[in-house]
């Protein structure tokens, strides 16, 4: 399960990536057209949003992939190894409800309903619901990489049971205070 969470991973980063390389292209043609060239684009800003919401979306499924997304460490980080361990799975489980809900389920919902609408970008002249389409596909990597982490949490042989981003001397402290208590 490690392993395609790694690739899954790998591949997402590598599209954010390079939307991103084509968001500063786009962006840096439009600055050009309408300062060098006197001529502005009017396709530029329409796309450059449009990439912008899909490095946003796709860049936070990675975040939660790699656990780089904002969290209040020190107040779990001073919890019994238990409570944190049961903190740590329910906080997994409240974004996989959100992210199945709102996001999958949502996403789903908007993305059929703007295609069935036939709603057109203006200047670009692409389908809404492709646009949209950022949400379901997002949500559902989110949904995959936090079923992955409750599991991993949850197995005996993760070894999992760590502090959140614990600096070293707390963590020896904390450790020290865990067998003191035993």
């Amino acid at each position: 399960m490690r392993a395609l969470k790694d690739g899954l991973t790998r591949i997402l980063e590598l599209g954010v990536i390079s939307m991103f390389a084509a968001l500063v292209c786009v962006v840096l043609w439009g600055v050009v057209s309408r300062f060098v060239l006197s001529e502005p684009s009017r396709w530029t800003e329409e796309l450059a949003t449009f990439l912008l919401t899909w490095v946003a979306l796709l860049g936070a499924a990675v975040g939660l992939s790699r656990k780089q997304h904002l969290g209040v460490d020190y107040l779990v980080n001073q919890l019994h190894p238990e409570a944190r361990m049961f903190l740590q799975v329910m906080v997994q489980c409240l974004v996989v409800a959100f992210a199945c809900s709102a996001m999958v389920y949502g996403g789903t919902m908007l993305v059929t309903e703007t295609l069935h609408a036939g709603q057109l970008t203006p200047a670009l002249g692409i389908r809404m619901g492709f646009v949209y389409l950022a949400m379901p596909i997002s949500g559902l990597f989110m949904v995959l990489f936090g079923l992955e982490e409750i599991l991993a949490l949850l197995s005996p042989l993760s070894g999992r049971l760590v502090d959140v981003d614990m600096p070293e001397n707390l963590a020896a402290s904390s450790q020290s205070v865990d067998q003191e208590s035993r």
